[in-house]
């Protein structure tokens, strides 16, 4: 095993035991908005129980590559595979057609001071009573597929063997030019 798998294993594993002590906490910051506001309470969207068709548009994360790994089925054929950071992806805006016009859910991860915040960003999250986020990405969804504002997604989310749709945003590897040395 090499240097990096190694590595790469003890970070996981330190998330794990990470995560496990903190479950028993909400998701939410102190500085949230408490739902006795009747505005508020209006706008919450109470998740309705029914059962998915394949017509059904589910709502996605955001999450970070860690690396590769492989794995092997049952007929001993090595399976690659892609591990997936999620951090704290919680539902920060429901968008309905009677509002917005279009079913979607907007996503927040990573938490981020307020400071590092503009104005307008900040006064998004306290409007919405979510905690402040890193980054948000805004997911189209049916209207069988709508989360409750605040709701926390996580790895459950998805089932194993289930494909998804990747979108991802690569560093920049910089600019090579060709030299010749011809005089």
């Amino acid at each position: 095993m090499s240097a990096a798998s190694r590595g790469l294993i003890s970070r996981l594993r330190t998330l794990l035991i990470a995560q496990r002590s903190t479950t028993h906490f909400r998701p939410f910051s102190s500085e949230a908005v408490s739902v006795e506001n009747e505005v508020l309470r209006a706008r919450i969207i109470e998740p309705k129980p029914g059962v998915m068709t394949p017509q059904s548009k589910r709502t996605g994360v955001i999450a970070y590559k860690c690396g590769m790994s492989a794995l092997w089925d049952k007929w001993g054929e090595r399976v690659p595979v892609t591990v997936l950071w999620f951090e704290d992806n919680i539902v920060t805006q429901v968008k309905t057609v009677e509002k917005e016009g279009i079913f979607a859910l907007q996503v927040g991860c990573s938490h981020k001071k307020e400071k590092h915040l503009t104005k307008p960003e900040v006064g998004h999250f306290r409007a919405q009573g979510v905690p402040l986020k890193r980054k948000l990405r805004e997911f189209p969804v049916t209207e069988d597929a709508l989360l409750p504002l605040g709701a926390s997604i996580g790895v459950r989310h998805f089932v194993p063997g289930q494909y998804v749709d990747v979108t991802g945003i690569t560093k920049g590897k910089g600019f090579e030019v060709n030299l010749s040395t011809d005089y």
